[in-house]
């Protein structure tokens, strides 16, 4: 062989053992990258799982803390609801007050065109033409006395819904605890009436002629009143869905004068409460209605303005399946 050749011979097999070394590199480097991905998949796992470890540690102590904190949240709760419910109800009311202003005025003033039509129009019709224009005129004076008379039970309503959004707590006065009863019934019956248009009760009002004006808050005790009533109605409602043979829903207050006290009686006829949950009915958050029916504060702040703002009693008296009697007894 020529010598010439000898240098073409060599550099096959030194082409193969540069691809051989070439591809030994390119495995080993791919080696190394799958075991750093291995390494940084596991890396990732194991922070994953002390993240999570301490997630739920945090999410443990966030919740002993929360525990601890049920008072103070209790009292967060009570004034930022009552504020924007305050402020929507005086807007809601303002908004409904000026039109109904307005309706009580003109029906007033048509009133008062229909005897003018009486008086001066009628006697000059022809006799065939008489009796049906009195019918007519004697109808509308009749629905207009009845628009009046629905106007102004809601202008009842709305001034309870103004009473009710006031939010200066401290402030007492002296205190139709009458007429604050009265307005807040209709208040709460309307309200419920207007959730389930079938629901009808017999309400029965037993007021004390010789009430004197109590010195309050009246925004506050309206709260209290809203509250029991409100409580009272849901309660009758609930028996009278059970659709019980005989049963007649009956809702009775009362109101009396005792030695230095006034006392006042919310009874039902409803269900009843349990024995076993009886002494509970006064903690905050606590609540035997459905979720997202009632928040459990109704009757804890009430029985906080009651007792601690007004150095009174709130008292319940109860019997399982046949009635539950709220008493409110407040200083002369």
């Amino acid at each position: 062989m020529p010598d010439a050749l000898l240098p073409f011979l060599l550099i096959g097999p030194v082409l193969l053992l540069l691809v051989g070394g070439i591809i030994g590199i390119l495995v080993r480097e791919q080696r190394r990258r799958l075991q750093q991905e291995r390494e940084k998949h596991l890396l990732l796992e194991q922070q994953n799982e002390r993240l999570e470890q301490q997630v739920q540690q945090r999410t443990a102590d966030l919740q002993q803390s929360l525990d601890h904190l049920q008072a103070t949240q209790r009292q967060l709760i009570q004034s930022e609801k009552l504020a924007s419910l305050g402020e929507l109800t005086a807007g809601v009311a303002h908004e409904i007050q000026n039109p109904l202003n307005f309706v009580l005025n003109f029906s007033e003033v048509s009133v008062e065109l229909v005897q003018e039509l009486k008086e001066e129009v009628l006697h000059q019709l022809p006799a065939t033409t008489m009796a049906p224009a009195a019918e007519l005129l004697q109808n509308l004076e009749d629905n207009l006395q009845r628009i009046t008379q629905h106007g102004q039970r809601a202008g009842g309503i709305v001034q309870g819904m103004l009473l009710h959004a006031r939010t200066s707590a401290s402030e007492r006065q002296p205190t139709n605890l009458n007429a604050l009863t009265d307005q807040f019934l209709r208040l709460a019956y309307q309200g419920m009436r207007a959730k389930d248009r079938t629901f009808n009760i017999t309400i029965e009002t037993h007021f004390a002629p010789d009430m004197e004006l109590v010195r309050v808050a009246p925004q506050d005790i309206g709260r209290v009143l809203l509250n029991l009533f409100n409580n009272a109605l849901y309660a009758l409602r609930k028996r009278q869905q059970a659709q019980e043979p005989g049963y007649k829903p009956l809702l009775q207050v009362t109101t009396q004068c005792r030695s230095g006290q006034v006392e006042l009686r919310v009874c039902d006829n409803g269900p009843g409460i349990a024995a076993d949950v009886l002494d509970k009915i006064f903690q905050p958050f606590f609540t035997t209605k459905p979720t997202g029916e009632g928040s459990g504060l109704g009757l804890s702040i009430s029985y906080d303005i009651v007792t601690q703002g007004h150095g009174g009693q709130l008292l319940c008296q109860t019997q399982e399946g046949a009635y539950t009697e709220f008493i409110m007894r407040l200083p002369a």
